[in-house]
């Protein structure tokens, strides 16, 4: 039985110690075979690329020609191996945790942790460059971040070896710079005479003697279209089809990870993980879709533990920090855009490759975005028209409680979590929906800005109702489920945390204005008639614990509760 590797990106250690390890190395051939040396790769926030990067400082490194076998043996590369396999000198650069308070200081922890990583390649080479030690000596004395890069070239290019460049988390501090408003800060830094552009340069040049493969991954492409004047030598490769399934794991790795942790239930795990955490494709010809790892490890490793479903589905390394969401969406366009996309659940956009800092806050560039963090993925894509889509539940939770903080925030929203607590374990156990929706009714639509009413609809009310439902963890609401007889509006499912839950329900939502309030008995009789057509559906037709509702909210005010 292997351990699970929740949090571990060490190859090695894994390998080494009894983890579990999804064996991705194929991709090694495949990227080895691509048209260009020199490659770029951007996926979301806790998505296995440091890992990634680790397997492939293992199979280049020079000095682990003596540990293949143990390393790569049992695995694709292992028995397929190229003709490259540990012939690098492996420089590998982490550009997370940089100071970012000002330029000087940003510029400052830059070259150290150019020179950390430039020692850590001394360390590791000793056997074979000439005189480390007075190197390292020479290092340290340098200020200029290209003076110690050119210093390691003619260094290397003396004992006639090659150097692996592989750059994790590229874009970490240029995301910090955004995150905080700071767009001169930014444009000083990747424009003309910056010195991170500078730093690029440098490695082109470094290109043309020893750096013979770069690798670079970042969760954003903002920097590239910044750099690439510079730098105009890597090739995109974040949406190359044929490394669709590289990062994240597909249905039938899950499977064969829940035999290979020792864990027998199957088929229901495997349905509440495709819902939870499944749904990522990262080209539009794509026919498999992938689960995002860590959370299907966290998941795996809370549930090994404690014999039971985790208490939180999310991560909070995963969760996306809401300051940068708030960021994106400090114009109105952005926020609209952001608000339809949550109602939608989805929009029809084309992703744009690369893009700079100063179109950021367009529309077709922030959806972009939006699907390079893992907010969005690609549905599905007709006659060369791609509709993004919210990729599973955990995601729509995380939008959910965005909108329910901005709500809360812009309109003084005030309410203890006990009331609404309170008024969902009522609908769970004792079947009455009334003081939900009348704490819905009070505490929130009532206090709503007029500007928030404009957009009023049955969609917007219902972002509304299911951003609340998720506070209390007791349902989890399921929009335009489909039955036979048409699609229910609102499906409130049992949590799986709480199985005892006694109700789920049915529900069909109506909304129209003050002024249409003569049509309110019409829209009841079309309603009542629709949630008997889903209640004859086949699965629903005999089962004793779900109740059917009829919600009408008329104007912000009124409302009324409809049971069947």
């Amino acid at each position: 039985m292997k351990k699970i590797p929740y949090g571990m990106s060490n190859f090695r250690a894994m390998r080494e110690e009894g983890y579990l390890y999804v064996d991705k190395t194929m991709y090694i051939e495949k990227i080895e075979n691509l048209n260009s040396k020199y490659l770029f790769f951007i996926r979301p926030r806790r998505f296995g690329k440091s890992l990634f990067l680790s397997t492939l400082e293992n199979y280049y490194d020079i000095n682990n020609e003596k540990d293949f076998e143990k390393l790569f043996g049992d695995l694709y590369i292992g028995k397929n191996p190229t003709k490259l396999k540990n012939s690098y000198m492996i420089l590998k650069l982490n550009f997370s945790g940089l100071n970012t308070e000002n330029k000087d200081q940003l510029k400052e922890s830059f070259l150290l942790s150019v020179k950390n990583s430039i020692n850590a390649l001394l360390g590791r080479y000793e056997g074979i460059l000439e005189n480390t030690e007075e190197i390292r000596k020479k290092i340290d004395q340098i200020t200029d971040i290209n003076a110690v890069i050119m210093t390691i070239i003619n260094e290397v290019k003396k004992v006639g070896k090659k150097i692996y460049l592989i750059i994790d988390e590229y874009d970490h501090f240029a995301n910090d710079i955004i995150a905080m408003g700071e767009s001169e800060f930014y444009r000083e830094i990747v424009r003309a005479s910056g010195f991170v552009r500078d730093f690029y340069e440098t490695l082109k040049i470094g290109t043309e003697s020893v750096i013979d493969r770069i690798f670079i991954t970042g969760i954003s492409p903002i920097m590239l279209d910044d750099l690439t004047s510079g730098f105009n030598i890597a090739l995109n490769v974040t949406m190359d089809l044929s490394l669709n399934e590289m990062l994240g794991f597909t249905e039938e790795e899950v499977v064969k990870i829940l035999e290979e942790v020792g864990i027998e239930e199957k088929e229901n795990l495997i349905n509440n993980l495709r819902e939870l955490y499944d749904g990522y494709k990262f080209n539009k010809n794509a026919k498999t879709r992938v689960y995002n790892p860590d959370m299907v490890l966290y998941f795996l490793a809370q549930y090994k533990n404690t014999g039971g479903y985790p208490e939180y589905l999310i991560d909070d390394n995963v969760k996306t920090d809401y300051g940068r969401l708030n960021r994106l969406t400090m114009n109105e366009e952005n926020r609209a855009l952001l608000e339809r996309i949550i109602k939608e659940e989805g929009i029809v956009a084309e992703i744009v490759t690369k893009f700079s800092f100063d179109r950021m806050y367009d529309e077709e560039y922030f959806v972009s975005l939006l699907f390079y963090m893992g907010l969005l993925t690609i549905k599905d894509s007709v006659y060369n028209v791609t509709k993004l889509t919210i990729p599973n539940y955990i995601i729509k939770t995380i939008f959910w409680e965005y909108f329910e903080k901005k709500l809360k925030e812009e309109n003084n929203i005030k309410y203890e979590t006990e009331e609404i607590a309170k008024a969902t374990w009522e609908m769970a156990f004792q079947g009455d929906i009334k003081p939900f929706v009348e704490f819905i009714s009070t505490n929130i639509l009532n206090r709503l800005s007029n500007r928030d009413i404009v957009k009023f609809d049955e969609k917007y009310i219902k972002v509304i109702l299911f951003s609340y439902l998720t506070i209390s963890n007791v349902y989890r609401p399921i929009s335009e489920r489909e039955t036979e007889g048409g699609y229910i509006d609102i499906y409130l499912e049992r949590d799986i945390r709480i199985p005892d839950v006694k109700y789920e329900w049915l529900i069909e939502l109506k909304y129209i204005k003050k002024s249409e309030k003569d049509k309110v008995d019409k829209i009841k009789e079309e309603g009542i008639k629709q949630l008997k057509r889903y209640r004859e559906s086949r699965g629903l037709k005999e089962r004793k614990d779900v109740k059917e509702a009829l919600l009408i909210f008329i104007g912000k005010d009124e409302y009324q509760v409809i049971e069947v």
